[in-house]
């Protein structure tokens, strides 16, 4: 199973309907187990290290965690899979954290095992839930073998 973590509210109906079609499909060590943080109530970097505390109070030592950042590496689906598939095998419980509008303070970028940009492009928070959910189904299909990922 993996964990993502996410700041912010629950996703408006439409998004929440898409990320469930690409959730309903996933199984085994690639279901999602989602754990949701409210928006801090303070501004800026006081509300992000509010948030960052709550992020790290629900990592367990053992954690695999993948920060998504705007600041981190940019990968392929197929460097995605292989990373899930390897730390899957290491039985290390996979971890995604997704911070809030002003980010994460240094506390969880040093937490953090691999930091993730989806892209240069900065996405809103329900947006980049669908796309990571879609991701790791991606992922799930390629470490099948599943033709819904071409090269």
């Amino acid at each position: 199973m993996i964990k993502i973590i996410t700041v912010g509210k629950k996703p408006p109906q439409e998004i929440a309907q898409a990320i469930d079609g690409y959730q309903k499909r996933l199984h085994g060590a690639f279901e999602l187990k989602w754990v949701l943080i409210p928006n801090s109530p303070l501004p800026g970097t006081v509300g992000a290290k509010n948030e960052s505390q709550a992020i790290l109070r629900n990592l367990h030592i053992s954690d695999y965690v993948i920060l998504l950042d705007e600041t981190g590496k940019n990968i392929s689906s197929n460097d995605l899979a292989h990373l899930l598939i390897i730390q899957m095998e290491t039985n290390k419980d996979i971890v995604l954290a997704i911070g809030g509008a002003y980010g994460v303070d240094e506390s969880v970028k040093q937490r953090a095992d691999f930091t993730w940009s989806l892209s240069k492009l900065v996405f809103p928070h329900q947006l980049v839930r669908l796309l990571l959910t879609e991701q790791i189904y991606r992922a799930q299909t390629i470490a099948a073998g599943h033709p819904y990922h071409h090269e």
